[in-house]
C-alpha cells in the first residue's frame, strides 16, 4: 500500500511546522515533495548539500527547503524554507501531505488460521490466509499482513507490522514496533553440517532467534535461529533488503546495514556498527562499536571499535586507499620498466 497525496500546506505553514525562516513568496502551495530534478510546479525538495547545487538551477520546484549557507544557491526556484536540517524537516512534513498506510480493520479476517492457544490482541489486525500457529502470541496495535506464516510459540510485541508473507518460525521472539516487509525470514535453520558416512549430515538447530524493539527488516531478509544458543539483532537496528544474518550471530543497538550484506556464523557486532552494501563478514568475528566498513568489503579479521574499514581483504580505510592508489600507478611504472630494460647494455 502506498502512500498518497491527500493535502497541501502554503509555504508560510511548511516553515511553521519545521522551524524554519520563509524566503520568497509564503502564500505559495506545495501538494507533494519531490528531489530537485523531478520535482514539479506544485512540489517541495530540499538542497542539503553543495554537490546538489547544480540541480537546483533547473528545478521546477514550487519551493525549496534549505541550508543557511545554501540559501543564496542560484536556482528557478526562488521560494525557500531555510532550514538547519533539510532532510529532517521533509520528513516532518511527509505525514502532512500524504495519508500513510494504517491497517484496513480491526480482528482477524475470516480465511485466517489460527492454532490452538494462541492470543491475539482484540486490537490487532491478522489480514486475509495468514497462518498463527498453536501458543502465537500478537501483542495490541499489531499488523499482520495477508499470507504471514507466524509459527508456534511465536510471540510479536506490540505495534509491530508485518507487511505480508513474512514467515516468523516456532519460537521467534519479535519486540514491539517492528516493521517486516514482504519475504522476510525470522528464525529459519542456519547452515550448519558435518561430513559423517560419506555425507553432509544436517546440525539440528534448537536456539531461538530474537528481534529487540524497533527494528526495521528489508524485503526478502533472512535472520536465521541459533544452532544452541540465540541470534540476537538489538534494538533500533535497521537492515536492509537482501540481508543475511547467520545462526548465532550478535548484533547491537542502532546498527545500519544496507542491501546485499551477508554475516556468518557466530559473528558479534556491537552498537553503532554501519555495514555498507555487499559487505561480507566472515564467521566468529568481533566488529566493534561504531565501527563503518565500506561497500563490497570482505571481513576477514577483527575489527576494533570506532574505525573505518574496507575492501578485501577488509582492512583500514587509509590503507586500503593507498593500496588502491598505488594500483592505478602500476601500468605507468610498468611502461617505464620495460623501457630501462629495453635499452641495450653499454659497450
Amino acid at each position: 500500500m502506498s502512500a498518497a497525496r491527500t493535502t497541501s500546506l502554503r509555504l508560510a505553514d511548511v516553515a511553521r511546522a519545521v522551524g524554519g525562516t520563509v524566503v520568497g513568496d509564503g502564500d505559495v502551495v506545495v501538494r507533494g515533495i519531490s528531489s530537485l530534478d523531478r520535482a514539479t510546479a506544485t512540489d517541495l525538495t530540499f538542497l542539503a548539500s553543495s554537490k546538489y547545487s547544480a540541480l537546483l538551477l533547473e528545478s521546477a520546484a514550487a519551493a525549496v527547503l534549505v541550508t543557511p549557507e545554501l540559501v543564496d544557491t542560484p536556482g528557478a526556484c526562488r521560494n525557500r524554507v531555510v532550514v538547519a536540517k533539510p532532510h529532517e524537516a521533509m520528513i516532518a512534513l511527509l505525514p502532512m501531505l500524504y495519508r500513510m498506510p494504517t491497517r484496513p480493520f480491526t480482528g482477524v479476517h475470516p480465511t485466517a488460521i489460527v492454532g490452538e492457544g494462541a492470543t491475539i490482541d482484540p486490537d490487532s489486525c491478522v489480514e486475509a490466509y495468514t497462518i498463527i500457529g498453536a501458543g502465537a502470541s500478537i501483542a495490541k496495535g499489531c499488523w499482520i499482513g495477508p499470507h504471514c506464516v507466524i509459527g508456534e510459540d511465536v510471540t510479536v510485541g506490540a505495534d509491530t507490522r508485518l507487511v505480508g508473507s513474512v514467515t516468523l518460525y516456532p519460537g521467534a521472539e519479535i519486540g514491539p514496533r517492528c516493521l517486516f516487509q514482504a519475504g522476510v525470514r525470522v528464525g529459519s535453520d542456519g547452515f550448519g553440517f558435518v561430513f559423517r558416512d560419506g555425507a553432509h549430515q544436517k546440525i539440528p538447530h534448537v536456539g531461538s532467534c530474537i528481534i529487540e524493539s524497533d527494528v526495521e527488516i528489508g524485503a526478502n531478509s533472512t535472520i536465521d535461529r541459533g544452532s544452541i544458543e540465540a541470534t540476537v539483532i538489538g534494538a533500533g537496528t535497521k537492515i536492509d533488503n537482501l540481508v543475511h544474518v547467520a545462526h548465532n550471530v550478535r548484533v547491537g543497538r542502532l546498527c545500519l546495514f544496507a542491501a546485499g550484506v551477508g554475516i556468518a556464523g557466530s559473528t558479534r557486532i556491537g552498537d553503532g556498527v554501519m555495514l555498507a552494501g555487499q559487505v561480507g563478514v566472515a564467521g566468529h568475528l568481533t566488529i566493534g562499536d561504531r565501527a563503518i566498513i565500506t561497500a563490497q568489503s570482505g571481513v576477514l579479521k577483527n575489527v576494533p571499535a570506532g574505525e573505518t574499514w574496507g575492501g578485501f581483504p577488509s582492512r583500514p580505510q587509509k590503507e586500503t586507499l593507498r593500496g588502491y592508489a598505488a594500483v592505478t600507478r602500476l601500468p605507468d611504472l610498468i611502461k617505464r620498466l620495460e623501457k630501462l630494460l629495453s635499452r641495450e647494455p653499454d659497450a
